[in-house]
């Protein structure tokens, strides 16, 4: 792409066009505007602080009568208050009265509003004072009617006493206000002849510098707007043909080039959607697999006819929670809660079948239990290490799962004390587990967990692998720490209770 050279920038128009209004005007009117200027200023500082004070006259006093009346009957409290949005703390609403008052004294000049400035702070003050005596008697569990008392003969008739000197404060300003506007009255009528003079040169003037220079402007942003609305519409052929000195046909330019490059963007994108739900049906398919049914309902059968109709019940309950958080009514994530509960449920079951060989312990830290996890992160990894792991141990192994909070992220760890693997053979299952699971020769289950750990979370988080030939393997997984929505986790409980009655 040739970039093309700007000879007139949109900031040099733009300074043509202020230069064109203002330089006239720039060289006659200088002597009004040092003349005026001290007057505008005072006659801003005034009605800004009016402003301030009559933003405070109208609210002050019905929003701390209205909180502190409600604190004090018990209908909420100063812990919850910030909870409640129709009320405002007192602390914050006395604090920001002084904080605006404060700056309101520095800058009033007026000897007579200061004075009322300075009772307000003073009153303001033994209002925080009141207020902190209403708290504490309420933390001791004051009576209804102490509080009332506290209200009436003490509270109220300080906001009164404030509004009161709201009200005197603005009407001294409102006196500044009239002497001022009287002084300004004379400077300005000397003034108008000269500025209607004026006017009528600039406007001629003005008119014809920026429909010229706003028309080189605004058509080009028109042309730019019809292409981008195409684009937004996934008409990416769209092109502009938009030919100016300034930053506008750059501005076209990366378009153009936008446009072409967005359809591969929108193509690489669909890909990975269609990647990631190709990984989550074959690991669902992975799961609901014929062969652990076949063997899960033979190991029932053979409970029922060895006389441990309990045992089989169990075994039946633990494959039905099984089922259920696999399909989790189609939900891609689940919380770690139920993650945990979809691997006991399966580890109940295989130590049944492979009691003499399993032991298992699970060590989540409950306070990670509402953090969001992808549905089948860690079962896969569990079966790993029992088929591969324990199973060939020719001896009792152990699976240990644990999870904790570090750092922001969601630490899971699966380990057993199984095989092992030797250095060659974890290199090699790195390398396929690396690798998208739909090329992968071995080790499905674990690359499928870490390609989808990758797609939804990025590729800092995933998983890592150790292992000792004849000591055992152990697999970490992190993923951030998010929250699962409070309204899904009510609903995952309310669910679980229903299926356990």
């Amino acid at each position: 792409m040739v970039e093309e050279k700007i000879r007139y920038p949109l900031r040099s128009k733009l300074i043509t066009l202020v230069a064109v209004s203002i330089v006239p005007l720039l060289c006659i009117t200088i002597y009004i505007v040092f003349a005026l200027l001290n007057y505008s200023k005072a006659y801003d500082k005034i009605v800004n602080t009016m402003t301030i004070a009559n933003n405070y006259n109208l609210a002050f006093k019905e929003e701390m009568d209205e909180s502190l009346y409600k604190l004090a009957v018990g209908y909420t409290t100063f812990d919850k208050i910030d909870e409640d949005s129709t009320l405002r703390n007192p602390y914050e609403l006395i604090d920001e009265a002084r904080k605006e008052y404060q700056n309101l004294y520095q800058i009033t000049t007026d000897s007579d509003s200061r004075l009322w400035l300075q009772s307000f702070l003073r009153n303001l003050d033994t209002l925080e004072d009141r207020v902190d005596d209403m708290r504490q008697n309420l933390d001791e569990g004051g009576q209804y009617d102490e509080n009332m008392e506290m209200l009436d003969n003490n509270i109220y008739i300080l906001t009164e006493l404030i509004q009161d000197d709201i009200q005197y404060y603005i009407y001294y300003q409102a006196q500044s206000i009239e002497n001022l506007k009287i002084q300004l009255n004379k400077e300005v009528y000397s003034f108008i002849g000269i500025i209607v003079i004026l006017l009528v040169a600039i406007m001629t003037a003005v008119i014809f510098a920026t429909s010229k220079i706003l028309f080189s402007i605004t058509r080009p942003i028109r042309e730019l707007v019809q292409v981008t609305k195409k684009i937004s519409r996934g008409d990416f052929s769209a092109q502009t043909q938009v030919h100016t000195t300034d930053e506008l046909s750059s501005l076209a330019t990366s378009i153009n080039d936008m446009s072409g490059k967005l359809e591969v963007m929108v193509d690489q994108i669909k890909e990975d959607e269609r990647k990631m739900r190709y990984a989550e049906l074959r690991l669902l398919q992975e799961q609901i697999n014929p062969h652990f049914l076949y063997n899960t309902l033979d190991t029932i059968v053979w409970l029922i006819e060895g006389n441990d109709p309990d045992k089989a019940v169990d075994v039946v309950v633990s494959l039905s929670e099984f089922f259920r958080l696999v399909l989790s009514k189609g939900k891609e994530y689940i919380s770690i809660r139920e993650e945990e509960m979809h691997i006991q449920s399966y580890l109940k079951i295989q130590q049944v079948r492979y009691r003499d060989i399993l032991e298992y312990d699970i060590q989540i830290d409950p306070s990670i239990y509402h953090y969001k996890i992808l549905k089948l992160t860690l079962q896969p990894l569990v079966e790993n290490a029992l088929y591969h792991g324990i199973k060939y141990k020719r001896a009792k192994g152990k699976i240990l799962v644990t999870g904790v909070l570090e750092k922001e992220q969601i630490h899971l760890k699966v380990e057993d004390n199984g095989v092992g693997m030797t250095p060659e053979e974890l290199e090699k299952l790195r390398s396929e587990i690396s690798r998208p699971c739909k090329e992968t020769e071995a080790g499905f289950g674990l690359a499928n967990v870490n390609e989808r750990i990758r797609m939804n979370f990025g590729p800092e988080y995933g998983m890592k692998i150790n292992s000792e030939k004849d000591k055992g393997t152990v697999v970490d997984i992190w993923i951030p720490a998010e929250e699962m929505p409070t309204k899904t986790l009510e609903a995952g409980a309310e669910n679980q209770k229903g299926e356990e009655v």
